[in-house]
């Protein structure tokens, strides 16, 4: 890692979104980079604020991925539907996220990218 890829701080990003959007992927990408990343298992919670009693992240990151694309990139044993519910369970981490980010069509490197321009703007 170069001086210049190093955060000025270490905020601690928590990370939420539907499964196979890229969370556990962004998050040791982002460790590597020496930022400090959560990974919020709030798709799977009824409690519809879990995100917020299992941590409270400076930064909340929200990535989502639309129903095929999670079926491109893993082999998940779910219909629409159940998509459709983890939308819901996530629907108030997305009303609170600071960055929401579609990671259709984009490559980890490019989620990684993205998040980071993000975070270096919280920076000034």
């Amino acid at each position: 890692m170069s001086k210049d890829d190093k955060p000025d701080s270490s905020p601690l990003i928590g990370v939420v979104g539907v499964c196979a959007s890229g969370k556990s992927t962004l998050i040791a990408r982002l460790k590597e980079r020496g930022y400090r990343g959560k990974h919020i298992a709030q798709e799977h919670s009824y409690v519809k604020d879990m995100w917020q009693r299992i941590t409270h992240p400076d930064v909340l990151i929200f990535l989502d991925a639309s129903y095929p694309v999670t079926l491109q990139r893993r082999r998940l044993d779910w219909a629409e539907a159940d998509w459709q519910e983890q939308q819901r369970r996530l629907a108030h981490a997305r009303a609170h996220a600071d960055f929401y980010l579609n990671t259709d069509g984009l490559n980890p490197e490019q989620v990684l990218e993205e998040v980071i321009r993000f975070i270096k703007t919280l920076n000034g």
